[in-house]
């Protein structure tokens, strides 16, 4: 995406010691622990699409040429994902993997699960460039690794942090044969393989994967057009860097406080960064610093701190208006 070749860096006078010392105590895990139990007792109302074969304009909303373009990003992770998941020896890595969704859209980015009820992680940018677009652009399909489409909608937005909540509001059945579902058999379709959240911020030079949804375009050759090759989903292994001297890691709304050297390209905006030694959510990558090749991301700090903001998520995906949760730093819920 475009929005991944900024090169600003913004200014704070914290150091990551001091971030990292302030946001792990006791407290504040207990606090994550609690709401992340809350969402996966809480079961939301998710319906059936058809199979993607059977998926139309009309019952979309989508326009043939994105509906297309899903339908060939299903086929190519049904092809692609058995081989990624064959290829990672532990099996922590895999679950991250499994939980990796990638927008439906052209140059969309990347997104993943950390419940088993459905709730999505992205960057905000990948759902809306601005909180005024947001209001009518609020629901977007997504495909997780496995090819499985699945709709979902946006329930918490918060440009500065970078960060967007999204709830998945529908989705294909895992068995092909399913046209109806029974309430016996609704907790069982709709359960969703989802990323742990570390219980503390990664380590200096900590080993993290990332996945990614790499544009299919070479936006750094000179013949427009040109394709890049790479697969739906990339995997790529690298460190924690740390966080950007001086920088708010509360702010990310220029560019991602967190440092990483992961491979990623245009796309990946949203790909989690993951612990290697355990699959831990650690961060989430946002951005590139155009001046160093240093990629940016968002600290487990901000997105700790924006999950716990509002408590349980799942309250406010019955709300039809937009609020904002403060001029400094709106948030705004559906």
């Amino acid at each position: 995406m475009a929005w991944e070749n900024r090169g600003q860096v913004r200014r704070s006078t914290r150091s990551l010691s001091q971030k990292a010392a302030s946001l792990a105590d006791t407290q504040q895990d207990e606090n994550l622990a609690a709401a992340t139990a809350q969402a996966l007792i809480s079961h939301p109302s998710i319906s059936l699409l058809p199979a993607s074969s059977n998926l139309s304009p009309k019952s979309t909303g989508l326009k043939t040429r994105d509906l297309a373009l899903l339908q060939q990003k299903q086929r190519l992770l049904n092809a692609s994902t058995p081989l990624a998941l064959a290829s990672l020896i532990e099996p922590h890595l895999q679950s991250p993997l499994r939980a990796t969704l990638v927008f439906a859209q052209k140059e969309a980015g990347t997104a993943f699960c950390i419940s088993a009820t459905g709730l999505l992680l992205t960057c905000s940018h990948c759902v809306s460039e601005t909180p005024e677009e947001l209001k009518s652009n609020r629901t977007k399909f997504l495909l997780f690794a496995s090819g499985r489409v699945v709709k979902a909608r946006c329930i918490k937005y918060d440009e500065v942090r970078d960060l967007a909540l999204m709830q998945i509001i529908a989705a294909e059945s895992t068995t092909p044969s399913l046209t109806t579902i029974t309430k016996s058999q609704e907790t069982s379709w709709t359960t969703f393989p989802f990323i742990n959240i570390s219980s503390i911020p990664p380590k200096l030079n900590a080993r993290m994967m990332c996945i990614g949804h790499p544009g299919d375009e070479d936006l750094e050759c000179t013949t427009p057009g040109k394709k890049t090759g790479y697969d739906v989903l990339h995997m790529s292994f690298g460190k924690y860097r740390g966080i950007a001297e001086d920088a708010d890691v509360q702010d990310n709304s220029e560019i991602g406080a967190l440092m990483h050297d992961c491979w990623t390209y245009w796309g990946h905006s949203g790909a989690p960064l993951c612990l290697a030694k355990d699959g831990g959510l650690v961060g989430m990558h946002s951005s590139w610093d155009d001046e160093t090749g240093m990629r940016r991301g968002v600290a487990w700090e901000a997105i700790v701190a924006f999950l716990e903001q509002e408590g349980n998520p799942h309250i406010a995906t019955t709300r039809d208006v937009l609020t904002e949760g403060s001029s400094e730093r709106p948030i705004l819920l559906g």
